[in-house]
């Protein structure tokens, strides 16, 4: 019996040795493509110019911090979630809100552990909790959420370490998504039609791309040195970005597979919560735990503005859907929309 314990351990030893072969041997061959960085492509492109932004509205309303928002597809309306309540919701600490596509209906959760869903209606005196469908649970609080395509199905992040899909109609699992070693904390969906991948983001430093149909990991990028806050698709789809509580954001460009730019200054240190492209795709808007929100001009590598207006941390930033605007959410209790 020990003589077997003994042959097992020896027969796992190998195969972990062989494993890590592999594995220096793949990063060998995809060493060898990595011939050019982005700012050398981008160096014949001719630089942004002045850039000027400034906070059109300040938004009042939440009586505590601000940690998610999101956009109707309308552009004029906006949902959002703090500590207290999202909107009129009645579940405490709302960590995660989405809009449906068909902006008639909105999703959240939080602390609760699970995915609610509410149809709109714009009457005040409508009783929306008892409209309230309960989608998608959890183990672990709900961290993100969104819709796919349509109304009728919705993707959820959770601290439990895992990404789910759901039915809205009938609450059902459609497929679930387990590879993150900690906290999964952000997703993002592709932007194609078919929007069959999505990215996530976790406390184990771990950016991973998902296959939907599939539940399998595609792709996965471990190069932050800190949890990862935010991540969010180019809008061409073949790139994504993230956000860091290292202090850095990243880019990473799917077909190389590896990371090609990082965006950070010697100046900055305090962690990323949020980003966002711009439509052209050419600026990455990140909000930071010190209140300011920095603009990076995505090819060069370089910051371009700081805007300050935030009493304190940015926690979420979005654009709007037609790219005039964004609006970020900050600790301070508020939402400002810059343009």
């Amino acid at each position: 019996m020990a003589a077997d314990g003994l042959h097992e351990n020896e027969t796992l030893a190998s195969l972990k040795s062989e494993a890590e072969s592999l594995k220096g041997k793949l990063e060998e061959e995809r060493a060898k493509l990595h011939d050019v960085e982005l700012h050398q492509v981008a160096e014949r492109v001719e630089a942004l110019g002045q850039f000027v932004m400034k906070t059109r509205r300040t938004l009042k309303g939440h009586g505590n911090k601000v940690l998610c928002m999101d956009w109707c597809k309308d552009k004029r309306r906006i949902v959002s979630s703090s500590q207290e309540h999202a909107v009129t919701m009645p579940c405490t600490w709302v960590m995660a809100c989405a809009y449906a596509p068909s902006g008639c209906a909105i999703a959240c959760g939080g602390l609760d552990n699970k995915c609610s869903v509410y149809p709109l209606t714009f009457d005040k005196n409508e009783n929306m909790a008892a409209k309230k469908k309960s989608v998608a649970m959890h183990t672990n609080y709900l961290s993100a959420c969104s819709f796919t395509n349509s109304d009728m199905q919705i993707l959820t992040a959770s601290g439990d370490g895992t990404c789910a899909l759901w039915d809205v109609e009938s609450g059902q699992l459609l497929q679930s998504f387990h590879g993150h070693g900690a906290d999964v904390l952000c997703l993002d969906l592709a932007p194609s039609e078919t929007g069959n991948t999505f990215v996530s983001g976790g406390c184990d430093k771990k950016a991973m791309v998902w296959d939907m149909r599939s539940g399998q990991c595609v792709q996965a990028f471990e190069t932050h040195e800190s949890d990862i806050n935010s991540v969010r698709y180019y809008p061409s789809g073949d790139a994504f970005a993230s956000g860091s509580d290292d202090a850095t954001c990243r880019l990473y460009d799917l077909r190389a597979d590896r990371e090609v730019a990082i965006y950070s200054k010697e100046s900055i240190i305090f962690g990323a919560s949020s980003v966002d492209f711009s439509l052209s795709g050419r600026l990455l808007f990140a909000g930071y735990n010190d209140y300011t929100i920095n603009v990076w001009d995505v090819l060069k590598g370089s910051r371009v503005s700081i805007l300050f207006g935030h009493e304190n941390r940015v926690s979420t930033l979005r654009v709007s859907p037609d790219g005039t605007a964004f609006c970020s959410g900050s600790w301070d209790h508020t939402l400002r929309v810059w343009a």
